[in-house]
């Protein structure tokens, strides 16, 4: 005979008093560790905002004041007026976009052949590709200059995209949220009818908001902070990004540590503004792509 245990009949013992405060003691802790990671990570950034309101005088004087006295907001004014702040903003913009949609489109659309479709030598093909994350990219900077140089692509924007328009990390991030969409979801599209471009745009695209909006915030943020790639192929100052126009500017400008400390602000504002809008989706991706530890 079967006994059925019915909800009254199942009691839940409470833990006892000392798990209680041990599991407390835990919690408080692990917020005590958080927030000390927090102020050590976010400390640096206020203190380059800060010293972009300081005078020059302000910036290295100790103590430390934390909160200037009389703000120096005049220094977002007269940046834009000693330096060619404009040219450096266009161009790292340009570039991130432009490389950041050639990733997106190449990268999901190559892990859509590696995820969804099968042909002989997938697997291999794709530990191949995957296996170029472990060489660095200093190896074979070299024989890439000179074969873009043959082309003609030296001291352009276009060989800042042509290197970094394709990339084995989003093809393995996108492959591996594709392989989260069931596939006889696709099987069921192809018995349809529909071409395999068709279920590409049609149901892995519209599906894959996550893993898009993360790839292309990882892409954004490395195109945009890129300084060696830049550094070897853009020669003329007309074509450097903010990275290499704040370098310069340094060296003109040793002195001015303030309206040093408000190029700084000003060439991570952009990212921060982006990341704080798409940080759901960049969160969301993250969790489903694999990329977490």
């Amino acid at each position: 005979m079967t006994t059925l245990l019915t909800p009254a009949s199942v009691r839940t013992q409470a833990p006892p008093p000392g798990r209680r405060t041990g599991n407390r003691l835990g919690r408080l802790l692990g917020y005590l560790a958080m927030l000390v990671a927090s102020i050590a990570v976010l400390l640096p950034f206020y203190w380059m905002i800060v010293s972009s309101l300081k005078t020059n005088n302000e910036v290295f004087t100790l103590p430390v004041t934390w909160l200037p006295a009389k703000p120096q907001w005049h220094h977002y004014v007269d940046i834009w007026t000693r330096s060619d702040m404009t040219t450096w903003l266009g161009n790292t913009m340009l570039l991130s976009v432009a490389v950041t949609f050639l990733q997106v489109l190449t990268g999901s659309f190559a892990a859509y052949g590696f995820a969804k479709i099968r042909f002989p030598g997938r697997d291999a093909l794709f530990l191949l590709y995957i296996g170029t994350l472990a060489v660095p990219w200093q190896s074979y900077m070299i024989p890439q200059f000179v074969l873009l140089s043959k082309f003609h692509l030296s001291n352009t924007l276009w060989a800042i995209i042509a290197i970094q328009a394709f990339g084995a990390l989003g093809v393995f991030l996108m492959k591996q949220f594709y392989e989260s969409i069931p596939d006889e979801l696709v099987d069921a599209a192809r018995i349809d009818g529909m071409s395999e471009y068709g279920i590409y745009r049609r149901i892995m695209l519209p599906l894959s908001t996550p893993a898009l909006a993360s790839l292309a915030l990882l892409t954004l943020v490395s195109t945009w902070n890129d300084f060696l790639g830049p550094l070897l192929y853009l020669r003329s100052s007309d074509l450097w990004t903010i990275q290499l126009g704040l370098r310069t500017f340094i060296s003109q400008y040793s002195a001015e540590y303030a309206l040093i400390m408000t190029g700084s602000v000003l060439s991570v504002l952009p990212i921060v503004v982006i990341f704080l809008l798409g940080q759901r989706y960049f969160v969301e991706g993250v969790a489903t792509t694999g990329l977490k530890g």
